[in-house]
């Protein structure tokens, strides 16, 4: 059931689940929910659209590394509405101890998190660990012109459904089903203390009129991303007056994000007329490509951080303002891009431009009326010449010579605390501190990606594939610096809890029953982009709050 805050009759009982959220991680929860008898409260920020009022509660402050805006929608469905559906496992890398971390690691086995990823395949549209093998992408690295044999890298694949998930369409199952409430309009701004139950009784949310309302529940758990879960836990205080889950001063530590950037190309010794693996394609339903890694002994050996690197192949339309523009009105025309992948649903489908990807574009995650989208076809008529030699090899099968390829780094940072938010003294439109995120590159996390960047220019010499120019050197100011919208570590799973916010299971130390989902609870980063796991983390949360309330049924008189 669907209802506006400030509009809704609230049932005088409790909810026995109440998700703050309804990104990936909340809607997943309450999907997994969903047939469990469990009465189930969503609570979103905003409405089915984007909103004036939405977009200006999504302000932070920065220090450092500049927090996107889009990053942190405030619409159903979340920033789900706006990713490019990217999706990989973590690697044996991320989930092991690391000595040169001071043997962090993720509190659950590798095996459980395999079994978590395919049931996320199989109910969620990600793909599942068959995509990724030798019979399905990994397959096209036969494929084409291209086939390095590399010594010192590795090959990591990173895949997206053709039509990425919106959780808020994509779950309207979901919102319109009677054991699950969701609530418009309802901003969070505090979780509330019940002394007389020692937990927290009720949230409080106020809505676009400036009205609050308390909403009751046995359980909550905050799914509102990796900024705004700190911020929530740091604006409550607990029992003893300190903020919920900080009694070692761990709430909003070890921020951590995938810097990316541009950082030097290769230019091959000879043309380069077709590599789907490496470039990028559609193929079976799953856009994607192979980026190149150091292998996991190498990372140990080194005491390095697990960093990447992609290739994308230039040509000569390569960086055309009009060519994005135009792929960003078509792809505002659902209805063309259904045609043209059914038109070519038995092929694999090369990338022709960097922009068809939707990789966090800001051209693309521009809000704009009539006006913007008049502009954006007067960007298309302005550079036709290009656009037409684009669409020429987008439209044919002729294969387009590339002669180079722009090297694209993608960093994980190690979890620093001293990278994290904190609250601001600047109020938000709800009279709310709003979260000052401060976050940057470390010695640590430059070493790792410039060891990558070493082995590449080996492997291009030795392999004799053309030429490295403009690579990466450790100066100032450090050019990979953009923000990948991957808001990780802040409320970190543990089973210290002296360095952690969440146990294991993502209880929330100290709170009773309040927990935590999504990236927040990522005790390192990896470098995959991390909605998979959030997904396969939201299945087992699920599972234990079952669990959870069917132990406590048998046990009641």
């Amino acid at each position: 059931m669907i209802h506006d805050l400030s509009t809704a009759q609230l049932p005088g009982e409790e909810y026995h689940v109440c998700i703050v959220g309804s990104g990936p991680a909340g809607a997943i929860l309450a999907s997994e929910l969903l047939g469990s008898n469990l009465r189930v409260a969503v609570l979103e920020s905003g409405l089915h659209k984007v909103t004036p009022r939405g977009d200006a509660l999504r302000e932070t402050e920065s220090s450092g590394l500049w927090v996107k805006p889009w990053s942190r929608e405030r619409v159903l469905g979340g920033a789900s509405t706006t990713w490019a559906g990217l999706s990989s496992p973590l690697d044996d890398a991320d989930l092991a101890p690391r000595a040169h971390l001071g043997g962090i690691e993720w509190p659950l086995p590798s095996a459980e998190l395999s079994e978590l990823w395919e049931q996320a395949a199989e109910r969620h549209r990600f793909p599942g660990s068959a995509h990724f093998g030798a019979e399905g992408f990994a397959r096209l690295r036969r494929k084409g012109d291209f086939h390095p044999g590399w010594r010192e890298l590795e090959e990591k694949v990173f895949l997206a459904p053709v039509e990425p998930q919106n959780f808020g369409t994509e779950c309207r199952q979901v919102w319109e089903s009677a054991e699950t409430t969701l609530l418009l309009d309802a901003t969070v701004t505090q979780l509330n203390w019940d002394q007389d139950l020692q937990r927290v009784g009720s949230v409080s949310a106020m809505d676009r009129k400036g009205n609050t309302h308390k909403i009751r529940a046995r359980v909550f758990v905050l799914a509102c991303g990796g900024i705004e879960n700190p911020r929530l836990l740091l604006a409550s205080p607990g029992p003893d007056g300190v903020a919920l889950g900080n009694g070692h001063d761990q709430v909003g530590r070890c921020f951590m994000n995938h810097p990316k950037s541009y950082a030097g190309e290769i230019r091959f010794r000879n043309p380069i007329r077709s590599a789907p693996y490496f470039f990028g394609c559609i193929d079976g339903g799953f856009a994607g490509y192979a980026g190149l890694r150091l292998p996991t002994k190498r990372q140990a050996d080194e005491g390095l951080m697990n960093s990447y690197v992609r290739l994308e192949p230039l040509f000569p339309w390569t960086d055309n303002p009009g060519i994005e523009a135009l792929v960003t009105l078509v792809k505002q025309a659902n209805g063309i891009m259904r045609l043209f992948r059914k038109s070519r649903a038995d092929e694999v489908v090369e990338l022709r431009d960097y922009s068809e990807t939707g990789d966090d574009s800001e051209v693309q995650n521009t809000r704009r009326g009539f006006g913007g989208w008049l502009a954006l076809l007067f960007t298309v008529l302005r550079h036709l010449p290009g656009v037409l030699h684009y669409l020429v090899y987008r439209l044919t099968r002729k294969p387009a010579p590339i002669r180079g390829a722009r090297i694209r780094a993608f960093m994980e940072m190690e979890p620093r605390p001293e990278n994290r938010v904190v609250l601001s003294d600047k109020l938000d439109p709800n009279g709310q501190r709003l979260p000052h995120v401060s976050h940057n590159v470390s010695p640590l996390d430059r070493k790792s990606i410039l060891a990558v960047y070493s082995a590449l220019e080996r492997e291009v010499q030795e392999l004799d594939l053309g030429t490295l120019e403009g690579g990466l050197t450790d100066s100032d100011p450090w050019p990979i610096n953009q923000d990948a919208s991957h808001h990780m570590g802040t409320t970190r799973m543990g089973r210290d809890p002296a360095s952690s916010v969440t146990d294991p299971t993502l209880l929330v130390r100290g709170s009773g029953n309040v927990y935590a989902a999504g990236a927040s609870v990522f005790p390192t980063s990896g470098c995959a982009n991390p909605t998979y796991t959030i997904a396969a983390l939201s299945i087992r949360l699920a599972r234990h709050l079952e669990a959870q309330f069917a132990e406590s049924n048998e046990n009641r008189p």
